[in-house]
């Protein structure tokens, strides 16, 4: 079974990402069906510090015990849904130091993003987009933009208007389609890392 890891990127206090993110995960499994299945990845939990590794991960997997243990769970999943708000134009801080900890695991991975904000977050989007080509990522077309003013009450009480739920199945669809063919670029990509590092 194909494993899709949600990511909540924000860790601010009052965030509205896990409201966004468990809406994500009952309508993808509800939408999948057996042929996925979707974990919430609450970056709350890990607690990583600011970058703490003297060597990059490009060149070397982590030594730090914090480190160690978020590369794990990363690893464990063939593709992955983000679930951003957006920050002064970019991604919350929590979430890009959580993706620079890691390299290897990333890779041959397709993702997906679900923005929320007063835009729907597409400036951040878009900055998580390049990163995600530099770590050998598949960044999927379809893409769901959240808008505070039309999709949360009083900016806090998520409630998404119905047309999302349709952008919903086909982000999945095609993050699904993804996951299926790079499983051999995933294979083959670690097998070059080993080999380098």
């Amino acid at each position: 079974m194909i494993r899709i890891g949600i990511i909540i990127g924000s860790t601010r206090p009052g965030r509205n990402g896990d409201q966004v993110a468990r809406w994500v995960r009952d309508l993808a499994a509800e939408h999948a069906g057996t042929a996925a299945d979707f974990e919430l990845v609450d970056l709350q939990d890990y607690a990583l510090p600011l970058l703490d590794e003297a060597i990059p991960a490009s060149r070397a997997p982590g030594r730090q015990p914090h480190t160690q243990r978020w590369a794990k769970r990363i690893a464990s999943y063939n593709a992955y849904i983000v679930v951003t708000p957006e920050y002064n134009t970019a991604p919350p801080a929590s979430l890009t130091n959580a993706i620079d900890h890691l390299y290897e695991e990333w890779g041959g991975k397709p993702v997906g993003y679900v923005g929320y904000g007063i835009f729907g977050a597409v400036m951040a989007v878009q900055k998580l987009r390049a990163q995600a080509g530099v770590l050998r990522m598949a960044d999927i077309g379809p893409q769901v933009a959240l808008s505070l003013r039309e999709d949360f009450a009083n900016f806090a009480d998520f409630r998404p208007q119905e047309p999302h739920t349709a952008e919903v199945h086909r982000l999945v669809d095609e993050l699904l389609a993804w996951a299926r063919a790079l499983g051999p670029l995933r294979a083959a990509s670690r097998t070059v890392y080993q080999k380098v590092s």
